[in-house]
């Protein structure tokens, strides 16, 4: 069963200031599928990067090679229609697999770790105006933001919530009779809010159960990723 999430109160208060779960954690979303017999090298990469605490890493699985004999236990076609936005806000007109997204700014088509560990390094040394922090008590998660400045058009804050682990024996389709573990496997990913920046922000989110929760605040677009926090 996917992950539900309730908002009970979105709105600017004024707060002390947000304690960062993660020091500039970089965000990095994976486009895979089950179903494609380029994603293993991808997966396993994501499952490395997983155990970092400088890096939130995402693997949202898509639902386009279903048909091809194997359908994908965890896909979902929010996550396809996510991977085309971005393809759209880019100016491109196809989409593959396996795709990371850095950030919400750079792609990386296939399985390219020096490339991707160039983009994570450059973002992670990037300034942030925005200060995110999350705190739990109960089944309910409080988002707390803070910006030095306004932003120009208003941003989206997101939950995401993800399943840390998972071994998945393939039978059908281009993978097989393979047994792949994939790691941080996206639930479900809701905006929640829009924020824009002139005050601090706080809302608090029901979200019963003890499966990791990550915090994003994006510009439309979907488009560049300003902060992210994260409770495991």
């Amino acid at each position: 069963m996917r992950a539900v999430l309730t908002v009970l109160l979105a709105g600017s208060v004024f707060f002390a200031g947000p304690a960062r779960s993660d020091p500039s954690p970089v965000v990095v979303e994976l486009f895979t599928s089950q179903g494609c017999s380029a994603c293993p090298p991808a997966d396993a990469l994501i499952a490395e990067l997983a155990k970092r605490d400088d890096v939130i890493a995402l693997a949202l699985h898509v639902d386009y090679w279903d048909y091809i004999g194997w359908k994908d236990i965890f896909a979902d076609p929010a996550f396809t229609r996510r991977q085309k936005a971005y393809a759209h806000a880019a100016g491109k007109r196809s989409i593959y697999t396996p795709q990371m997204v850095v950030e919400g700014a750079d792609h990386v088509v296939g399985y390219r770790p020096m490339d991707l560990a160039q983009l994570i390094e450059a973002h992670a040394l990037a300034d942030s105006h925005v200060e995110l922090g999350l705190a739990r008590q109960g089944d309910m998660v409080t988002v707390t933001a803070v910006s030095a400045e306004p932003f120009g058009e208003d941003v989206v804050l997101q939950i995401v919530r993800y399943r840390p682990e998972q071994q998945v024996d393939i039978k059908r389709g281009e993978n097989a009779g393979k047994s792949l573990r994939y790691a941080n496997i996206v639930e479900a990913w809701t905006p929640v809010a829009r924020w824009n920046g002139a005050e601090p922000l706080s809302v608090s989110v029901q979200a019963a159960g003890d499966e990791p929760i990550v915090a994003i605040l994006q510009r439309p677009g979907p488009g560049a990723i300003l902060a992210a926090a994260r409770l495991r």
